[in-house]
């Protein structure tokens, strides 16, 4: 059997190579990301390792052998999943690595946002001491934390944001009511009343076709003033252009943002020039040992797969 990894960011791929070893399957590693590198490349393998190349129909349609396509990551909006399944591809993801790091990006932002870190540093470097806020400041007991979504990622968030006597909420119409009761947070009904009564709302679902640029001029007209947006879930979700005008006109007062509609984000994005933006670039996920356990379950996932087994996360369903 022969495998493949595209382009790629890690250092390494011991892990990679090791389970294909231990089913005699060869590894390639290469740069390859247009259709053309990829088809030279990956035309007759059975199983590939995708991490940021896009997998679309134009390029699925090219592969003669491929049994899976397992995706580096929770999200897997570049691989064209209607045209794998009809190709007979499996394609899964990773989505229980580095849970414990986005909660933790997640809710430092907000947190360094609602203290108003940045601004406060930014001001007395230039010689303004002060005793007052750069904003008007609420204490974080008397604020509503809502996370879009209730997943294993903002349940991780609330967890943080419940030491810090924050009050919580999320919008999420895909579970039961049992996991809020579990997790003390309160069911929040419609999107209007999630942008409506959030004082922090961190987006926290995956990319589908119907909740493309949730966040808009509208949606973020309907917010406080004195709101905190934060995202580290799919760039898409925001309009970044219309998120960019809301700051500079204070519509919102902050937003800390660490995925992008277009990665990297181009220079001249009017973002990049609102003071009252904390950015990071696409780094929630990372930790040493998140990305050794990123690499290792990824392996595991293909071994599942071309061993002909039951694979832990699917992600489309391939008729047996």
């Amino acid at each position: 059997m022969k495998t493949v990894i595209t382009r790629n960011s890690f250092a390494d791929h011991v892990h990679e190579k090791a389970a294909m070893d231990s089913i005699g399957a060869t590894l390639s590693v290469g740069p390859w990301d247009t259709v053309d590198e990829i088809v030279q490349h990956a035309k007759d393998a059975d199983g590939i390792f995708v991490q940021f190349s896009p997998f679309t129909k134009a390029l699925i349609d090219q592969l003669e052998n491929c049994k899976a396509i397992i995706r580096y990551g929770i999200g897997y909006d570049n691989v064209d999943l209607e045209a794998a399944t009809a190709k007979g591809i499996q394609v899964c993801n990773i989505p229980d690595y580095c849970i414990e790091e986005v909660a933790d990006h997640a809710v430092s932002l907000a947190l360094a946002l609602g203290r108003q870190l940045p601004a406060l540093d930014k001001r007395l470097r230039k010689g303004n001491w002060s005793l007052s806020p750069v904003t008007p400041m609420h204490a974080f007991r008397e604020m509503n934390f809502v996370t879009y979504g209730l997943g294993r990622i903002a349940c991780g968030i609330h967890r943080r944001a419940k030491a810090f006597g924050f009050k919580l909420h999320a919008y999420d119409p895909f579970v039961d009511d049992a996991l809020f009761t579990e997790t003390g947070v309160s069911r929040l009904h419609s999107v209007e009343e999630m942008f409506s009564i959030a004082d922090v709302l961190s987006i926290n679902a995956p990319m589908t076709g119907e909740n493309k640029h949730l966040v808009n001029k509208d949606t973020l007209a309907a917010m406080k003033p004195t709101s905190i947006l934060i995202n580290t879930a799919r760039g898409p979700l925001i309009n970044t252009v219309d998120l960019a005008e809301a700051l500079n006109n204070r519509i919102i007062a902050y937003a800390g943002i660490d995925v992008f509609e277009e990665e990297p984000i181009p220079l001249d994005h009017p973002l990049l020039s609102c003071e009252n933006a904390l950015l990071t670039s696409h780094m929630s996920y990372y930790s040493e040992s998140s990305i050794t356990n990123l690499q290792k379950c990824a392996a595991e996932e293909m071994v599942r797969c071309l061993r002909g087994g039951a694979p832990k996360n699917p992600v489309n369903q391939i008729g047996k």
